[in-house]
């Protein structure tokens, strides 16, 4: 009688009663089952199954909406932040004196360094763990994080190859099934890899027949990673191995007699082959353009690999341009388009080119062509812009083009013919994001995702033809989707440009001025950031704060032109975005600044601590996450490089000006009364250099007068690049949900307490 829904129905229990002793007010779904639903006729599927009757809801001794989670009294003892000694560092850059008092710790392997890292996690154990409830907050966190989840499927030879990670698992398990119907196995485990569980492996190819697959393996969330290859009936691996290195797609050659496989980082952007049962450092280079280190490879290949397509990002900036071969007769490549002023994606649908580009286009439109004359006078067009959408994907699919976009900034997907005629719409019924992935040109089959802030990826089985659907695989809901509301607002930025923000909270959240509110955003790189599930988001809403997410310039909600205006000397604009959606959720009753918290990653880093340097007195607290702080020096390191195109580089004169103007590292005042500030960074970031957590941490504990704590959660196996264990994520939300409760959750632990 201990089956899977049974224990998850416990865990929801024992989630609730762990809520109602913290102080917060949880409401948790019941589990259900993750049985494949019968195709329904309809094109509309829902986007949560309906409920089974309620079987657990809030403790009876749950406290009222109106009771805001707070950390019991009385507060800890304050421990004294390590000392960071100053070693002063004067450099003139553009005739101008620019001071970095703690460049010393650039050195990450140095001794004096490890012993100030040591001696940062020390202190930030001695206050975070100190603070009462952190258990049984623990807990809490595990009921959403221990879930299973299970990703989008690969079919290839009628097998079905996925990443699955069972309840109680540490790491995601590349699975195989036999058939639709049939029953799957483990077909790689990371699990034995490492005794601590922090590496890693990912699907990178199946081979056409189904009978081999390439997976990635990570060690400790690094950007680079070594490819492997399987055979499916054996398990065992061949003896060819690519070694680590930055890797972006990896493909099988026709036959699967070798891969193809980019490379970029340490060497120029390259594609190359490797033939199985030949040494690696033999393999030939198959392309290798005019473009240096800032740039990145991108390859497409058909679905009976003829063709071969190469499109190259400047930086994180592009595609820019376009390559294309016949692999058949092995041809020269032939450059379709080589445009760095616009940016063109390429797809194949059969033997077709489908590009999607901004070319004369600002919101994109779809055009297509023939692979043997790929150049852009061939070029003719399917799908036209159109003003009040932004076209992202098209990729062929069925026989058809599955196009994906965004209307008002909110990813919506679409079934077209060839010619460009609409079919119909792959649309749900609530507030989020839909997704299509999988498939391919001969099959009507492929896989539609859904989800939002507080219900996670549900895996749709998509009939291209019909528009009939079936559920792939449903996740346990580690909350009643009814029981919150998820809303998209509008508000003004500082120069009256119109700005999204998406709104979550518990139903019965009383809108007074005293919820703890979480913002977030990203603004950058022309990244979308929709309503995409969150564990963060669903703990910190189970505990009756409000969660918001602000669609900021820089990103990529409304095309180019968005992007744009938050790129290079723009880049102020997306810090105006944000700090207006905080005065706009103050304003409209939602919280107060001693109760709002921000919290970034990696480009969403650099935003939280350049508004909290600009305006310090509307945040309670800052949760920085692998950020970049130094911006006169970002690009000496890692791949920094590569974001020159999105900030500019201090080489420049022109850009100094407006990086030295926003650089958080450089706009620390002395005294300042700065919020309570968590950097999380660590060694296994090989992205975004850990120099810039570290300089930072010991930069603000030196300068805030404010009095309250500046913490550094130090990793010495986590990375950019994910790949944690379950346990250590949990780890990494106890200490951010604890933080952030202490400082914003209620009146008496304002300001450490």
């Amino acid at each position: 009688m201990n089956s899977p829904a049974t224990r998850a129905a416990a865990a929801v229990r024992r989630a609730s009663a762990l809520a109602g002793a913290l102080g917060v007010a949880l409401v948790l779904g019941p589990a259900l089952p993750a049985a494949v639903a019968t195709a329904a006729p309809a094109t509309v599927p829902p986007a949560f199954p309906a409920p089974a009757p309620a079987e657990f809801g809030p403790p009876p001794s749950a406290p009222a909406a109106h009771e805001r989670p707070q950390v019991v009294e009385p507060a800890p003892p304050k421990p004294t932040p390590p000392h960071s000694t100053v070693r002063e560092v004067v450099d003139t850059l553009h005739g101008v004196e620019v001071r970095d008092p703690y460049r010393w710790l650039e050195d990450q392997d140095a001794p004096a360094t490890r012993t100030w890292i040591d001696a940062q996690n020390a202190y930030t154990d001695a206050v975070l763990h100190a603070l009462p409830g952190r258990g049984r907050l623990r807990e809490l966190a595990a009921a959403v994080l221990e879930r299973g989840s299970t990703g989008v499927p690969i079919e290839r030879g009628g097998r079905y190859f996925y990443h699955r990670r069972r309840a109680g698992e540490e790491l995601s398990v590349i699975r195989v099934r036999d058939g639709i119907d049939g029953d799957d196995r483990v077909l790689v485990d990371p699990h034995p890899l490492s005794p601590d569980h922090t590496t890693s492996v990912a699907l990178r190819d199946v081979s056409e027949d189904g009978a081999l697959v390439a997976y990635a393996v990570r060690a400790g969330g690094v950007d680079e990673v070594s490819i492997r290859v399987r055979d499916v009936e054996t398990g065992a691996d061949l003896p060819d191995v690519l070694p680590p290195a930055r890797y972006h797609r990896v493909h099988f050659a026709a036959g699967a007699r070798g891969l193809y496989y980019d490379r970029y980082g340490d060497v120029s952007p390259r594609v190359m082959y490797h033939a199985f049962g030949t040494p690696v450092e033999d393999d030939p280079v198959v392309f290798e353009g005019p473009y240096d280190r800032g740039h990145i490879p991108d390859t497409v290949v058909s679905d009976d690999g003829a063709w071969m397509a190469v499109q190259i990002f400047e930086g994180s900036y592009g595609p820019i341009a376009v390559h294309v071969k016949d692999l058949r007769r092995d041809g020269p490549f032939v450059t379709a388009i080589d445009d760095p002023a616009s940016e063109s994606a390429v797809a194949f649908a059969g033997h077709r080119l489908v590009f999607v580009t901004s070319r004369g286009a600002p919101n994109r439109r779809v055009m297509l062509a023939d692979p043997a004359r790929p150049t852009v006078d061939s070029w003719r067009e399917s799908i036209p812009e159109r003003d009040d959408v932004v076209l992202r994907t098209a990729r062929g699919r069925g026989g058809r083009l599955v196009v994906s976009y965004l209307q008002d900034g909110q990813p919506r997907a679409a079934v077209h013919d060839l010619e460009g005629a609409h079919v119909r719409d792959i649309a749900f019924d609530a507030a989020g994001s839909v997704a299509v992935g999988g498939g391919r040109w001969s099959s009507p089959e492929a896989f539609v995702t859904f989800q939002t802030f507080h219900v996670p990826r549900t895996v749709y089985r998509y009939d291209l033809e019909s528009g009939d659907y079936a559920v792939w695989a449903r996740p346990e809901l580690p909350l009643a989707p009814g029981d919150y509301e998820v809303a998209r607002r509008w508000y003004r930025s500082k120069d009256g440009t119109r700005v999204p923000l998406w709104v979550a909270h518990r139903s019965d959240v009383v809108l007074d001025g005293r919820n703890p509110t979480l913002l977030t955003g990203y603004g950058g790189f022309g990244y979308l950031r929709p309503a995409r599930f969150s564990s963060l988001a669903t703990v910190w809403l189970a505990a009756g704060g409000v969660y918001a997410l602000a669609n900021l310039r820089g990103g990529g909600e409304f095309g180019q032109a968005w992007h744009e205006a938050g790129r290079l000397g723009n880049k102020q604009n997306v810090f105006d975005d944000f700090i207006a959606a905080a005065e706009h959720l103050i304003e409209a009753g939602f919280t107060r600044p001693e109760h709002l918290a921000i919290r970034g990653a990696s480009n969403g880093g650099l935003l939280v601590a350049a508004v909290s340097n600009q305006r310090p007195d509307l945040f309670g607290a800052v949760v920085s996450r692998n950020p970049l702080l130094d911006m006169l020096r970002y690009h000496r390191f890692l791949a920094g490089p590569f974001w020159v195109p999105e900030y500019g580089s201090s080489d420049d004169p022109e850009q100094f000006a407006f990086l030295r103007a926003y650089s958080p590292y450089h706009n620390a005042v002395d005294g300042g009364d700065y919020p309570a500030t968590l950097y999380v960074s660590g060694d296994g970031d090989t992205r975004v250099a850990p120099l810039h957590a570290r300089k930072m941490t010991a930069l603000l504990q030196a300068r805030s007068g404010s009095g309250r704590p500046v913490l550094l959660r130090y990793h010495a196996a986590a990375g950019h690049s994910g790949g944690q264990p379950v346990s250590r994520r949990i780890d990494e939300l106890v200490d951010t949900l604890g933080f952030l409760l202490w400082q914003v959750g209620g009146e008496k632990t304002r300001r450490g307490g």
